[in-house]
């Protein structure tokens, strides 16, 4: 089901004229239609009495009024009355009291003809691109990424946007809004949250976990914060009677005493001081946010600014076209005999594309431009071609059609099977597993390729230093190495090298644009879609053990107290003696004997040095990394453990089993180095490169979500502290301590936890540069972050390499013009040209903003090639959106492979936690699924339902007799299958010996037909006897099934498991 906000109000697109409607109908609609006119024109002079203005052009230095945008007239064409409210428009004013003035209804009409629209309009014409600059730089309108909501940057709510007002936005377009009046505003579950100065930073849950890249599970919101001068004294408020801003078409913000509104002087002198129109605007929206803690803002779309690639994406299956009319259509034409879904689809020539996922609306395809088996299929009333999953791009939308036409690129295969829906997984994303042209692998050197000895000679040689890969054990992309020199006083030399693959991958090549094009590899369980050549990916560049291979590398000298005392960066050439995976590296660095010797004896090693001499190494990183992370996490780093499932497949590539992924110290060895490497970059290209660095950023919580957060908590009983990234994982730690009986409750809090958290983003320095504050990362809590160890992967990491060589390159240009002239005049090096003074641990800014510095940072960059400020960030835009495409393919993968895991069993039993209950319906969490699901309950046959809100109780038993019908209802009860698996205690009982052999092997129900239980789960999974009584966060027994797949998407759903003898 969709709903309205979805584009999905049963109007079809415009088909042949209905027969007229009965005459009490029609007297009906006119006289709701005469109502309605009449309502604007009470609220007008309600509105005019209150508060009277005269009226004055557009462009007048006067104030301006204030009132709403022009209602949307659906299913008819613009009435007189809107030319009169064009006529008035500066002189009504809503007693709704608007936040925005409405723009000029003459913008807003200029794409018809004659005062007239070209047949019947749905949706309001966009508006023309001038209009909308001019209404953002007034602060009327409002520019931000459509998701069904609005994220403006100053807003610390989003925008919510439904039904027409969406006015032909589609996922991921960017378009500007405008704001209803605030008696429009929707009601929210949580209050809002008052923006906190105080708080800044980013944040992100799988930024940590990305570091490792491809090293363990995978090589792997959007609330802003808000800051505004505080009104004085009281709450702000908008005033109710439509007081104006001397220089602003807002409201003012007013502060209440004894229940008059008036305008707080001080407020008034903080929006005049030196602020633009629209950030006035966004002050006085933060205002009434904060005086209706309650409302949730809602808007309409006025434009589209940039259309979403995500359009020409669009996967769905097709359907007979459904006139699927409204309430009033289909009470105005009862009786009337209307044609079947198929004749209509002959008839009219539309087909309907109904896409998988419900963010879009649906679609209509010509049938002319389908196959002509699809017609075929049409004339002979067969629906097979319904069961076909399809590729298609929106090819129109204009205002007289409710729905947008498609164009169907290609047939994806018969819907159920895995291949077609991976398929259109990729698709979907946009993602092309196409091999790399000729013109790309053309960049790449010849087979008979050597590391030339120029380059040898030119580089730091690091082959004698005793240097290895940390790995899963099937892995060949090996794009980071790792190395430890024991110094002396207990000092530790750690060097990071990471595949030089800048040295092969050169700017403006064919290979460098597939490269950026796919800006990362994706993985999607049974399948990986590189960024690069495999013979790049996996020969030339890849740290393979036994061989020379080119590196970046970053090396620290390191005290015993975790003290970084000294920093080298440059490119090498490497030498890695083996190659280790992480179950093998924590059977080295435990403490078992018997397991360590196992993997000795398994361990092999290339070059000059032994088995002892890389334990030993292994032994010392694990405890450096310990240190370092003592240290991240005291100075406020978050780590959120959430719940990741592992999914093993069998000898003929089918989903088996399934298990929690857990994570040991191995891991935690990889990942606190190349953290701390890509900080180490972040700080040198940041502080070289001001203004065209690529960093990434992670803004903090969704601060009103992470309200509701602590409110879950507190009514469980546990303290919150979220004032910042480190009290909030103390609370999260101790919370775990308290739950160590009730591991369940904990994944729950940790899964509603990474729900608060926005995604990381890249993002280039000029565009902040005077907010540098937002430059931060939230979890790591750090200032300055990027993408440097993952190059083979992530076309982010490529970019920062190449940046980082022109830094290094200017710095060897500046020293060697410092030492040139410091030798004529015979004066000694300073101590600034002993160091390095912009890779070093102490960069030089007095050397950078030297004139032989900006000259050499200048010459280094052209060189090298750094994108401009502008080229970056369309560069930072494109590698955002890609990524977040990859992590859309690899859940919806993880998804699928987990759908047909369980379609193989069949029938899987397990536990899951009550999350929340009602008369309707329950929210669960399936430990199994890591997932929340719901079960709806009301209206099954045969199933009795008592909700007692009092106790928060609910009664489910079988009823005995059914209710009698009342007279003239057509009561649609669903069958209780839909709902619960029903058994009679006799037919799942086990004998002991099946108990002992199957369920206690297994932690399920039956070892034939149910999945392993997770480490979270376990007990048996017996199911309920009825009656059942249900409070909040009981253990319910459920069975999972999958659904979905022949003709619409696949999902995972969720059934009770009960027992009753009424069966």
């Amino acid at each position: 089901m969709r709903t309205i906000g979805e584009h999905t109000a049963a109007v079809p697109v415009p088909i042949p004229a209905p027969p007229p409607p009965p005459p009490a109908a029609a007297e009906e609609a006119e006289k709701e239609r005469r109502k309605n006119r009449r309502r604007p024109s009470r609220r007008s002079r309600q509105a005019g009495a209150a508060a009277p203005v005269t009226a004055a052009p557009q462009d007048a230095a006067g104030p301006r009024s204030v009132r709403s945008m022009p209602p949307m007239h659906v299913g008819d064409a613009p009435r007189a009355d809107a030319e009169a409210e064009a006529s008035t428009a500066g002189t009504s004013q809503s007693q709704s009291c608007p936040l925005l003035p409405s723009p000029s209804p003459a913008e807003a009409l200029l794409p018809r003809v004659g005062g007239l629209a070209l047949g019947r309009c749905y949706f309001q014409p966009h508006w023309p691109e001038q209009a909308v600059e001019d209404a953002v730089k007034r602060g009327h309108a409002f520019v931000g990424k459509f998701r069904a909501y609005c994220t403006i940057d100053g807003i610390p709510v989003d925008i919510l946007i439904t039904g027409l007002a969406q006015n032909r936005a589609v996922e991921g377009d960017l378009v500007a809004i405008t704001l209803d009046p605030v008696v429009h505003w929707t009601r929210m579950k949580g209050p809002n949250i008052a923006c906190n100065p105080a708080i800044a930073g980013d944040s992100v849950v799988r930024e940590v976990g990305e570091i490792n890249g491809n090293h363990s599970w995978k090589k792997r919101q959007e609330d802003a914060g808000c800051r505004f001068e505080n009104c004085s004294n009281g709450i702000p408020v908008l005033d109710r009677m439509h007081l104006h801003h001397k220089n602003s078409g807002f409201s003012q913000a007013v502060k209440c005493e004894n229940g008059n509104a008036t305008v707080p002087e001080s407020n008034e002198r903080d929006l005049n001081d030196g602020k633009s129109e629209a950030a006035r605007a966004l002050q006085r929206i933060c205002a009434m946010l904060r005086s209706q803690p309650n409302r949730r803002p809602t808007g309409k779309v006025l434009s589209v600014i940039k259309k979403s690639p995500r359009r020409d994406a669009i996967v769905g299956f097709l359907a007979s076209f459904s006139e699927s009319l409204d309430g009033e259509q289909q009470k105005n034409q009862m009786g009337v005999k209307r044609m079947s879904n198929r004749t209509h689809s002959v008839v009219t020539g539309l087909i309907n594309l109904l896409p998988t996922d419900p963010k879009y609306p649906r679609m209509v395809v010509c049938a002319n431009t389908l196959p002509d088996s699809v017609e075929r299929s049409l004339r002979e009333c067969d629906s097979t071609f319904e069961k076909q999953l399809v590729a298609a791009r929106i090819d129109e939308w204009n205002e007289e059609s409710l729905y947008p036409y498609a164009h169907v690129a290609r047939f994806l295969g018969k819907g159920g099977h895995v291949k077609t829906h991976m398929d259109a997984i990729l698709f979907e994303n946009a993602i092309s597993d196409a091999e790399f042209p000729p013109e790309s692998l053309a960049c790449l050197p010849d087979n008979y390729w050597k590391i030339p000895q120029k380059e040898l000679e030119a580089r730091k040689d690091l082959r004698k230093v005793l240097t290895f890969t940390i790995d899963p054990p099937t892995a060949s992309d090996l794009d980071d190495a790792i190395s430890i020199d024991m110094l002396s006083g207990g000092t530790v030399r750690v060097g990071v090298h990471i595949a030089d693959v800048s040295y092969f991958v050169h700017p403006e090549t064919a290979l460098d644009a597939e490269a950026q094009s796919r800006s990362t590899s994706v993985y999607t369980l049974r399948r990986k879609i590189s960024m690069l050549p495999s013979r790049l990916s996996e020969e030339l560049v890849s740290l393979i053990p036994g061989v020379d291979r080119l590196a970046f590398s970053i090396i620290w000298d390191i005290d015993p107290h975790g003290n970084i005392i000294s920093r080298w960066i440059g490119r090498s050439v490497i030498f890695s003696c083996c190659k280790l995976s992480y179950d093998s590296v924590q059977d080295l660095i435990c403490s078992d004997t018997s397991q360590s010797r196992s993997a000795v004896s398994s361990l092999q090693v290339h070059g000059i040095f032994e088995r002892d001499e890389v334990i030993k190494s292994l032994r010392g990183l694990y405890e450096v990394s310990k240190k370092l992370k003592e240290i991240r996490f005291k100075g406020g780093a978050l780590y959120l453990d959430t719940a990741k499932l592992m999914i093993l497949f069998d000898e003929d590539g089918a989903p088996c089993e399934s298990h929690r992924y857990v994570r040991n110290d191995a891991c935690f060895i990889v990942e606190e180095l190349m953290l701390l490497a890509n900080m180490s970059a972040a700080e040198v290209i940041s502080n070289a490169f001001p203004d065209c660095a690529l960093l990434r950023r992670h803004p903090e919580p969704n601060l009103r979500k992470f309200r509701e957060f602590e409110a879950f908590c507190a009514k469980n009983g546990f303290e919150l502290d979220a004032s910042s990234s480190g009290q909030l994982n103390l609370s999260l730690s101790r919370i775990k301590e308290k739950l160590q009986d009730d591991p369940v409750l904990f994944d729950i809090l940790m899964f509603y936890a990474s729900k608060q958290m926005q995604s990381a983003e890249y993002f280039c320095t000029g565009d902040l540069i005077s907010k540098k504050n937002d430059w931060a990362h939230y979890a790591l809590s750090v200032p300055l972050y990027t993408h440097f160890t993952s190059p083979l992967r992530r076309y982010p990491d490529i970019i920062v390499h190449r940046t980082l060589t022109a830094v290094i390159e200017a710095e060897q240009m500046y020293m060697k013009q410092k030492k040139s002239s410091t030798g004529r005049n015979g004066v000694r090096a300073s101590c600034e040209l002993m160091d390095r003074c912009f890779t070093g641990l102490q960069f030089s800014k007095d050397a950078a903003e030297s004139e032989e510095g900006k000259k050499a940072l200048a010459i280094a960059a052209k060189k090298f090639k750094v994108p401009s400020s502008e080229n970056l960030r369309e560069v930072a835009e494109h590698c955002n959106e890609r990524k977040w495409a990859g992590r859309r393919a690899e859940e919806a993968g993880q998804k699928l492979y987990m759908w047909a895991l369980i379609k193989n069993k069949e029938i899987v039993v397990c536990n899951a936690r009550v999350l929340g209950l009602g008369p309707k319906f329950m929210s669960v969490y399936v430990p199994k699924l890591a997932m929340e699901r719901r079960i709806y309950y009301d209206e099954v046959e045969g199933l009795s339902v008592e909700w007692l809100e009092a106790t928060g109780t609910l009664v489910l038993d079988a009823c005995r007799n059914m209710p009698a019908q009342r007279r003239g209802t057509q009561m649609k009860c669903r069958p209780i299958e839909e709902v619960a698996m029903v058994v009679n205690p006799s037919e799942w009982m086990l004998s002991e010996e099946e108990e002992e052999s199957g369920a206690a092997e297994a932690g399920g129900f039956t070892a034939k037909s149910v999945l392993l239980s997770g480490d979270a789960v376990k007990v048996q999974a017996a199911p309920a006897v009825l009656p059942l009584v249900i409070h909040y966060l009981s253990d319910i027994p459920v069975v999972l099934h999958a659904t979905g797949g022949e003709n619409c998407a696949v999902d995972i759903g969720v059934r009770l498991y009960m027992a009753s003898y009424f069966k």
